[in-house]
C-alpha cells in the first residue's frame, strides 16, 4: 500500500473513532447497568442537595436535584444535545459545559438549547437522609 494510502486510511479511522460518542441523544439509556447505578445504590444524602439547586454524581452518570424543599428529582447526567456529561446545577437549571444546554431541576425539561430532548429521569429512593437508586 502506498503510504499516502495508508495515511489516509488510518486518518478517517481516527475521525470517525472520534465522533463515536458525538451526537449521541440516547439520554444515556442503556441495556444494562453498572454496579454504581444498581437499584438500592445509595447515591448520596438530602443534605447534599441544596433547595433550588442539586449535585451532579458524575461517576454514576445522574444529576440529583431539590426543585422544592423535600421534594428530590433524579435525571440522567448526559446531555441530549451531544453526549456530554452536564457540569453543574446553578440558577434552577442543569447545565452541559459543552454547548450550553440547560435543563430545568423539576421535570428534565429543556430550558435552553441546542438539546433537542429533556434529560430522562432516573427513578430514586428516599430512605431517611439517604438518596438511593430505586
Amino acid at each position: 500500500m502506498q503510504r499516502r494510502g495508508l495515511l489516509a486510511g488510518t486518518g478517517a479511522a481516527l475521525a470517525l473513532s472520534g465522533c463515536a460518542t458525538y451526537g449521541d441523544t440516547s439520554g444515556g439509556a442503556t441495556t444494562g447497568t453498572t454496579p454504581a447505578q444498581s437499584a438500592g445504590a445509595v447515591l448520596g444524602h438530602t443534605g447534599d442537595i441544596p433547595v433550588g439547586g442539586g449535585k451532579v454524581y458524575a461517576d454514576q452518570k445522574v444529576v440529583v436535584t431539590q426543585p422544592q424543599k423535600g421534594t428530590f428529582k433524579c435525571f440522567t447526567a448526559i446531555c441530549t444535545h451531544a453526549g456530554c456529561t452536564v457540569g453543574e446545577v446553578k440558577g434552577g437549571t442543569i447545565n452541559c459545559p459543552c454547548h450550553g444546554s440547560q435543563y430545568k431541576i423539576a421535570d428534565g425539561s429543556v430550558a435552553a438549547g441546542p438539546a433537542p430532548k429533556p434529560l430522562a429521569p432516573v427513578a430514586i429512593a428516599v430512605d431517611g437522609d439517604s438518596i438511593k437508586l430505586a
